[in-house]
């Protein structure tokens, strides 16, 4: 395994991270492949970037705050081939309860990444969000894009 598939998932994690603190739906297509297909805090299957993005990220990323990804636990899972890979990571954000007060609301998450060529940049094919056991799911924040 080469230096630059560790570093180029963790690069990928650290500009999705700026992305979603940033509520910037329309840089963050760009990490992922038109077919994604993803389990989060808002749905139990999503299939397709644009319902992706439509109900789980705008569900999700307006009502939250201080999104980021831990990439010191970051680990990663390579195909022999270095065309996949499996990301697990930890995430902290800042959640709000319905009478506005902050919570600390965090998770992990799996992301499995393929690309075609090994100069190839990662694209997500499939993500999975989860919030850490005891943590509220709903989120009343109300940030614009």
């Amino acid at each position: 395994m080469e230096h630059n598939d560790s570093s180029g998932i963790r690069d990928w994690f650290a500009t999705w991270d700026k992305q979603v603190d940033a509520i910037d739906f329309v840089s963050a297509r760009a990490l992922f492949e038109q077919d994604v297909i993803g389990f989060g805090t808002r749905m139990y299957v999503v299939k397709g970037l644009s319902h992706l993005e439509r109900h789980q990220w705008r569900k999700v990323w307006p009502t939250i705050k201080n999104f980021k990804f831990e990439l010191d636990t970051l680990e990663c899972l390579f195909s022999p081939d270095r065309l996949q890979c499996v990301g697990i990571i930890i995430w902290t954000s800042t959640g709000y309860s319905e009478d506005k007060t902050p919570f600390k609301r965090n998770g992990r998450a799996t992301v499995v990444f393929n690309r075609i060529k090994t100069q190839n940049i990662w694209k997500a094919t499939h993500t999975h969000i989860s919030l850490n056991p005891g943590t509220p799911s709903p989120s009343y924040g109300n940030r614009q894009p």
